[in-house]
């Protein structure tokens, strides 16, 4: 479950490494996010060779989808999974990913969540 303030890691090669939560979209009071949802997203820090070559800037806010979470998600037929850090991948105003390309498994009931683009992009599915 991700909140306000949290720090997430970003599996895309955007250029950004690290990024904070600012705001959890879908609802007025909405505290917490989940995988495949969007949260508003603060830049922190750059990867090293990306710097000048970077599609964005520290302190730029984005849009950011969630791909992955340490908090467990159960499926339909009962099994529970989990990964190791939580993950974003910046998008831009349009929806559509500011990267070329993902890092990393993605988990495959994000296919239902209309967000196709994602999972061209992506290396594998759990």
């Amino acid at each position: 479950m991700i909140q306000q303030q949290t720090i997430l890691k970003v599996a895309d090669n955007s250029g950004a490494k690290t990024v904070k939560c600012i705001k959890v979209l879908n609802g007025f009071n909405r505290r917490f996010a989940v995988l495949g949802d969007i949260i508003i997203v603060s830049i922190q820090k750059l990867r090293n060779k990306a710097r000048s070559t970077s599609k964005v800037q520290k302190g730029e806010v984005h849009k950011a989808i969630i791909l992955r979470t340490k908090a467990k998600t159960v499926k339909k037929d009962g099994t529970i999974f989990f990964f190791q850090s939580n993950v974003v991948s910046l998008i831009n105003k349009q929806g559509k990913p500011i990267a070329s390309r993902i890092i990393g498994p993605i988990p495959k009931f994000l296919k239902k969540k209309k967000n196709l683009k994602f999972i061209t992009l992506s290396s594998g599915f759990i």
